[in-house]
């Protein structure tokens, strides 16, 4: 039976997922995961895509990618033909490098762009192979703290969603990782193939990771952020948390959004829902607020 054609989407998001033949380590030492950097920038640069978040796990890697024109397996050729070839020559094996055909996941950017960056740099928290995401070399988490950013990466994007300016953006960013993990929200951004023990692994508690920037005693609760801007501007809360559009209520609920993360108090996408409002609406007035 002949593969089913992959959904071609300009401009699309997408979970990618390329891994290991028979799970195998696909990178050896710190030179291979700078060869496959160099490649994968090369392919980005031909095809005009760019990546917004990527995790190199030893026998698989994962990538948050827009494309342009191009359809995504075009990056995805070159880069899996490119890197096999190049461990091959340094490396004699037989057999395949990768499985013959790498996974991806068209992914709703308005909704779910956050809960991807935030899958892909837990990576290896899951996989135990560190407690912190920032000690983990092969990953954008790092980038995303204000660290070394290659030219290849893309940041700025995601970290609009958490307002301006950068600090306190990437402030807001590490709560959000530090956040416990949306079973349901994740199950949306999987690729195929996933391993069904680690879905259930996540959905039964937090990752280790959720400890990581949690402050001692912990953060006020959404209701209690809301009733205090009500007092402060003499409004009703039930006001605040209504459809209404007048002026001082939109002020408000930026107020209220700009405290809540300023104190971890929630993500964007959990203020958006406790005012009733979309993550990106709510972006757009905290831009520049924060």
């Amino acid at each position: 039976m002949p593969r089913q054609r992959r959904l071609h989407v300009r401009g699309g998001l997408y979970h990618a997922v390329l891994r290991g033949n028979h799970r195998e380590p696909i990178f050896l030492d710190p030179a291979d995961y700078r060869s496959f950097e160099d490649i994968l920038a090369a392919a980005l640069d031909r095809y005009a895509a760019c990546v917004l978040a990527y995790c190199w796990m030893p026998n698989h890697v994962h990538l948050a990618i827009r494309i342009a024109d191009a359809p995504l397996g075009d990056v995805m050729r070159i880069v899996a033909s490119r890197y096999a070839r190049r461990l091959q020559r340094a490396v004699p094996t037989t057999g395949h490098l990768f499985e013959r055909r790498y996974r991806a996941r068209l992914v709703d950017a308005d909704r779910y762009l956050l809960t991807l960056v935030r899958y892909i740099h837990l990576n290896p928290v899951r996989a135990r192979l560190t407690a912190d995401p920032r000690d983990y070399r092969w990953s954008s988490h790092r980038a995303y703290l204000g660290e070394f950013c290659p030219a290849w990466l893309h940041v700025e994007p995601v970290l609009r969603m958490f307002g301006s300016p950068d600090d306190a953006a990437r402030a807001a960013y590490r709560r959000y990782i530090g956040e416990a993990v949306d079973a349901d929200e994740e199950q949306a951004i999987r690729v195929a193939g996933q391993r069904r023990r680690e879905q259930r692994r996540d959905a039964k508690s937090p990752a280790p990771a959720a400890r990581v920037a949690r402050g001692v005693g912990g953060p006020r609760a959404l209701d209690a952020i809301a009733a205090e801007v009500a007092g402060e501007r003499g409004l009703a809360v039930h006001d605040l948390l209504s459809r209404r559009r007048r002026e001082e209520l939109v002020l408000a609920r930026v107020e209220v959004a700009r405290r809540a993360l300023l104190e971890g108090a929630g993500t964007l996408s959990a203020v958006a829902r406790h005012l009733g409002r979309s993550p990106s609406t709510l972006s757009e007035l905290l831009r520049g607020k924060i």
